[in-house]
């Protein structure tokens, strides 16, 4: 071999191998956020037969990829999809034949729900670009330009209510768009305005492709209309009606069933409305198929599946988002899975500074390194490890403790929110029944050494307590208690068991800081509103730290006395009633100064994001 060509490979071989050595040292000083995901642990999209014979997966080479569209000329499917990294949403586009998949839209923001003009030359999607907000965005695909289309003053609503924009869809002449809003509506709770998580109003609008002449043209007060699409000649626009409230029920495992909505058409010029279809069943995702025939999904129940309002034959199955071929003889859909996240699987990162990866519930960090979580993903028991997620160890067993099997499984009961003491030696925690439950069940702050052993009762149970959180020297614990004719914060001293009041309002989620000066905690501020408030362990200077109507709640603390919390505050990013197993999909995770100033926003997803933890590198 030539010297000279040995040298040079060896010295070019060298130089890789620092770099890799730099890289791999690099990732290892990286810190990570852990935080939990409530969404799909997947989605393949599938192509069938209207009638759903011949189904077969779509890709040749699946992502995480979700609510597809065809082309008008039935050439070319759209779709959204996370291959660039789970919670980072990005439009693709492949032929109808599944090749081709190449991007149209990529960027750090949610862009979602597009769809192609009928001339092929621009998409309309929505997206949180510029703002956070989800806006009706067009792209000019050969220029690559952008256009937020809802961004105007005249069709801007009210930014302290919701103010989304969502699900675009052209009329055939490409000279307009529908797209569902709540823009001017308020947030509300559910269960008549008592829920914590909030239900939806949209009304339906249409605007021309320029920009001008927007109007709504389909409205009905303590509804929730959805997912407009055009008829074949333009005339009408079809979308599904729902009350607000059933928009709770809609994305809830054990309310699905009893949600119902109606497929109705709008004449766009003179409002003419039609009711397609009656009695109960959860109805969404309507497509005009023909001048008298629509398709739409059937969501929940025995009967879940593709049905046809001609009576032509549909077919059961657990799909979403199905959107039909223009000629109606083909379907194509989601199929998602919601199995266990895996602890610390990695997933898209907003931050260049830090990885961000799943963890299980209520996560916290010992000093000396160790993380411990409830296992809400097995039987909310606590486990520890690891902050990789190795060498991990259950130390407390919710099993045969007295609680329902039922409710644990479905993990409304269980050990909850663990918290290290200061010295690593202890972990307190709550046990019992948790969420919607606790209004019936109860709950009692426990604490278990970090070996499992020494288990011991801190409260007797006869007021629902949780949520423990110790003091930076360890003596005492502040938590949360909730009954009929008792709320608040309450402090206890560990070395002579007496408890104090600290706050007697609708209070939750207490934290103390790791300097021992403040107290962290969600209020509840009216019937629909809650924020985070920090309040002095002696009840002084009680401040308010967020005041936006959206929810803003489980805020935690970081190492550094920054505060981490989860907020509504940028609105829905998706129609409510078209989600599952979820309770506030808009929720996305924000960082403030311990004084409310600096606030920022650390996750941009269609997920709900919440319960962060930063780790060290």
């Amino acid at each position: 071999m030539d010297r000279r060509k040995f040298i040079g490979s060896a010295a070019a071989a060298m130089l890789l191998s620092q770099q890799i050595s730099t890289v791999l040292a690099q990732s290892r000083k990286k810190s990570v956020m852990l935080m939990n995901r409530i969404g799909p642990s997947s989605s393949d999209l599938y192509i069938a037969n209207a009638d759903g014979s011949a189904e077969r997966k779509f890709l040749s080479t699946p992502g995480f990829d979700y609510h597809p569209s065809f082309s008008a000329d039935g050439k070319w499917v759209i779709f959204t999809s996370e291959r660039n990294g789970l919670g980072q949403s990005d439009v693709f586009r492949a032929k109808a034949d599944g090749t081709d998949i190449h991007p149209l839209v990529t960027s750090p923001s949610v862009d979602d729900q597009a769809v192609l003009s009928p001339d092929g030359t621009r998409i309309a999607f929505m997206s949180t670009r510029d703002g956070y907000r989800a806006n009706v965005w067009l792209m000019d695909i050969k220029s690559g330009k952008f256009t937020n289309l809802t961004g105007n003053n005249n069709v801007q609503g009210d930014p302290s209510g919701p103010d989304s924009f969502l699900r675009p869809s052209w009329s055939p002449d490409g000279k307009w768009i529908a797209f569902s809003s709540d823009r001017n509506s308020d947030w509300r709770g559910h269960d008549g305005g008592h829920g914590w998580e909030h239900t939806q109003e949209l009304s339906i609008y249409i605007v021309g492709a320029d920009g001008r002449e927007f109007r709504r043209i389909a409205s009905k007060p303590g509804f929730c209309l959805g997912s407009p699409k055009w008829s074949p000649d333009g005339e009408r626009v079809v979308y599904y009606e729902i009350t607000t409230e059933h928009t709770w029920g809609a994305r809830r495992p054990e309310g699905v069933a009893d949600a119902e909505s109606q497929i109705v058409s709008v004449d766009v010029k003179t409002g003419e409305r039609i009711e397609h279809t009656s009695g109960p069943s959860l109805k969404v995702y309507p497509q005009f198929l023909s001048a008298t025939d629509i398709g739409y999904y059937q969501k929940g129940g025995p009967n879940e599946g593709v049905v046809y309002t001609s009576g032509r034959p549909g077919f059961k199955s657990g799909l979403r988002s199905p959107a039909w071929s223009p000629d109606g003889k083909t379907v194509i859909y989601e199929k998602v899975k919601f199995r266990e996240w895996t602890q610390n699987q990695l997933l898209y990162s907003w931050d260049p500074n830090r990885e961000y990866r799943y963890t299980d519930v209520f996560p916290g960090l010992s000093r000396d390194g160790k993380l411990v979580i409830t296992e809400k993903n097995l039987d909310s028991s606590i486990a520890i490890m690891n902050p990789d997620g190795s060498d991990r160890k259950r130390i407390f067993e919710s099993k045969g403790e007295g609680l329902d099997p039922g409710m644990v499984m479905k993990g409304l009961a269980g050990a909850f929110a663990p918290a290290w003491s200061p010295d690593g030696q202890w972990i307190a925690f709550g046990l019992g029944q948790w969420f919607q439950a606790r209004r019936t069940g109860t709950a009692k702050i426990m604490r278990v050494r970090r070996d499992g052993t020494g288990l011991e009762a801190l409260t007797d149970g006869t007021v629902h307590s949780g949520f423990p959180s110790y003091s930076a020297d360890g003596k005492q614990i502040v938590y949360r208690v909730f009954g009929e004719n008792i709320a608040g914060l309450k402090i206890l001293n560990l070395e002579d068991k007496t408890t104090r009041a600290l706050t007697t309002e609708y209070d939750n989620l207490p934290g103390w800081s790791p300097d021992g000066s403040l107290i962290v905690f969600t209020r509840r501020v009216d019937a629909v509103n809650f924020d985070i408030y920090t309040i002095r362990p002696n009840g002084s200077d009680l401040t308010r730290l967020t005041t936006n109507r959206a929810n803003d709640g489980h805020a935690v603390w970081t190492a550094d006395g920054h505060i981490m919390w989860t907020s509504g505050l940028y609105g829905f990013r998706e129609e409510a009633a078209l989600y599952d197993n979820t309770f506030q999909p808009y929720g996305q995770i924000f960082i403030m100064n311990s004084d409310g100033t600096g606030k920022r926003i650390l996750t941009d997803s269609l997920w709900e994001d919440s319960m962060p933890l930063y780790v060290p590198g």
